[in-house]
C-alpha cells in the first residue's frame, strides 16, 4: 500500500498527502453544492453536500483506492438540470466550480511565501514549511487540471459544453455515453499523464517559484 509505505519511511509526506487530497476533494465538491444552489437547484443540500465535512464528500472505495495506490476521488455531487434557468449555461457554471474552488485554494496557500519570496525575506523556516505545504497546492493543482479535461464524466465536458455554440452543443453533449470509455484510454495510454503534469508544473512555477514540485 503506498500511502502505509509513506507512513513507514515519510511520515510527514504521507500525512500532508493524504490530508491535501482530503481537503482538496471536498472543498471541490463543496464548491459544486454551493454553486448549484445559488443558482436555484437545492439537490445537492437536501442529499447532505452543502457541507466541508469530509465524511459527506468521500467515496468508500475512492477513499480504500488513496490507501492503497495514493489516487482518490469522491462522491459525485448532483445536480438536477431541470432546476436550472439556463440549463447550458448554470451546469457549466456547477461544473467549472470545483475546480475554481482548488485554483483559490493552491493560489491562497502561495501568497505567504510569494510575499516572502519577492521582498526577499524567504527563510529556512518558510522553506521548510512550504516542502509540506507544497504537496498540498500540488494536489490542488492536479485536480483542477485534470477535471478540466473536456471529457465525461469529468468537469470539464460540461464546461466545454456551455462554451459551444448552441448547434454543435447539442451533438456534443450525445457524445458522454462514450466518455467513460475515452478517458480509460487516455489514462492507459499514459496520454493524460504527458499533457497534465507539463501544465500542473507550469503553474506550480509561479505560485511556488525555486521549490521543485514533490511529485
Amino acid at each position: 500500500m503506498l500511502i502505509l509505505t509513506l507512513l513507514q519511511t515519510h511520515p510527514i509526506v504521507a500525512l500532508a498527502f493524504v490530508v491535501g487530497l482530503v481537503f482538496a476533494i471536498t472543498i471541490h465538491e463543496f464548491a459544486h453544492a454551493l454553486v448549484a444552489y445559488r443558482l436555484g437547484d437545492p439537490t445537492a443540500k437536501l442529499a447532505g453536500r452543502l457541507t466541508l465535512n469530509p465524511q459527506s464528500h468521500l467515496d468508500p472505495i475512492g477513499t480504500i483506492a488513496l490507501l492503497i495506490v495514493g489516487i482518490g476521488w469522491g462522491k459525485p455531487t448532483p445536480f438536477d438540470p431541470f432546476n436550472l434557468r439556463n440549463i447550458k449555461r448554470d451546469s457549466a457554471l456547477i461544473s467549472a466550480a470545483g475546480a475554481l474552488s482548488n485554483f483559490l485554494l493552491a493560489i491562497a496557500l502561495s501568497i505567504p511565501y510569494l510575499i516572502a519570496y519577492f521582498t526577499g525575506n524567504l527563510s529556512q523556516t518558510i522553506n521548510m514549511v512550504y516542502q509540506v505545504l507544497s504537496i498540498v497546492i500540488w494536489i490542488n493543482l492536479i485536480l483542477a487540471v485534470f477535471n478540466l479535461i473536456p471529457v465525461a464524466p469529468l468537469d470539464g465536458f460540461k464546461v466545454l459544453a456551455g462554451l459551444l455554440p448552441r448547434d454543435w452543443y447539442n451533438d456534443f453533449i450525445q457524445t458522454e455515453r462514450y466518455g467513460i470509455f475515452i478517458l480509460l484510454f487516455l489514462l492507459i495510454t499514459g496520454a493524460v499523464g504527458r499533457i497534465l503534469f507539463p501544465i500542473v508544473s507550469f503553474l506550480f512555477s509561479f505560485l511556488i517559484p525555486g521549490l521543485v514540485p514533490p511529485f
